[in-house]
């Protein structure tokens, strides 16, 4: 891919005594992305930020940002990243005002250019109205937002945020997505964590797979479902199916799996053409009369589930 490269991780390992968080872990992401990171719980994803952006010791690799070697005291490079954690880290005594050119502050010294720049921040996240209203007093989407607000007000060129959408309802889930995408046509790189795989499908440029420490996948979301086996599921509702026809149907080209429950014959297949109008002329000469019929292509979620396997985590 073409670009600057804004973060570059070489093999990174990072130990909690006997269990390895990250096992020789690599990444690169460049100028302009909006980057998904994914992963189960316990997969690395949060020992991976925390040590991108100085926050953690780790035993062993080479972490760059903006061309530069991070450590704890680049203070620099830090100036250039905001962070918009998952969980709300706000200060309860101040106002929305308060707290924005506080974390504001942090960064940006000129009062004028401060004033100016919480005030966007403010009209960005849409919270003009709460200026003088204290956290404990907004809802969970309005905290969300004013999360963001003191994460990005100093206008940062790398952005991470992990899970912002979390228990949040649509409308302010539909305005911060919105606010993603505008910060990053206003140029800003960002890394985004979270377990809604719709989101990720929406906003993400390119996406990486992660579990168990290391990197499993990476690539767009197209390329990334080129590489399951699953290419097509169909549904037909029929009342009555012959079982004695499931082992035809499984018969059929790219059918890797079918199963009939419920009133439903679902058909799995790998990649192919015609599958939709093979499986119906197979119906129709059989006499097995159907209802709806459905296609689905694979979505990320299948991706996920097929990379890093379909155990509960803890």
């Amino acid at each position: 891919m073409e670009g600057k490269t804004v973060i570059k991780v070489e093999n990174l390992v990072k130990r909690y005594k006997e269990l390895v968080a990250l096992d020789h872990f690599n990444l690169e992401v460049k100028e302009g992305e909006v980057f998904g990171l994914l992963g189960p719980n316990g997969s690395g994803k949060s020992t991976t930020m925390n040590c991108i952006l100085g926050l953690l010791k780790y035993d062993k690799g080479n972490i760059e940002v903006f061309g530069k070697k991070m450590a704890p005291d680049s203070y620099e490079v830090k100036a250039m990243i905001g962070v918009v954690p998952q969980e709300v880290a706000v200060f309860e005594e101040l106002t929305v005002l308060e707290n924005v050119d506080y974390f504001c502050g942090l960064y940006v010294n000129d009062k004028a250019t401060r004033k100016q720049y919480v005030e966007e921040a403010l009209e960005f996240v849409g919270l003009q109205e709460f200026k003088k209203f204290y956290p404990k007093k907004l809802s969970g989407g309005l905290l969300r937002r004013l999360n963001i607000a003191c994460g990005i007000a100093h206008k940062p060129k790398l952005i991470f945020l992990d899970e912002p959408t979390v228990a949040v309802d649509p409308q302010s889930r539909n305005k911060i997505l919105e606010g993603i995408e505008q910060l990053n046509a206003e140029g800003a790189t960002i890394v985004y964590t979270s377990h809604y795989m719709e989101e990720v499908e929406q906003i993400c440029t390119r996406i990486a797979i992660m579990d168990g420490g290391k990197n499993l996948a990476i690539g767009t979301n197209e390329e990334l479902k080129n590489m399951i086996k699953t290419g097509e599921t169909i549904q037909v509702e029929i009342l009555d199916f012959p079982q004695a026809q499931l082992e035809s149907i499984r018969a059929l080209p790219h059918v890797y799996r079918a199963e009939y429950e419920e009133n439903h014959l679902k058909v799995h297949y790998t990649k192919g053409q015609r599958n939709l109008v093979r499986l119906l002329d197979y119906l129709k000469e059989h006499d097995i009369t159907f209802g709806r019929v459905y296609s689905e292509l694979p979505t990320l979620n299948d991706v996920f589930l097929e990379i890093t396997g379909k155990e509960l985590r803890d």
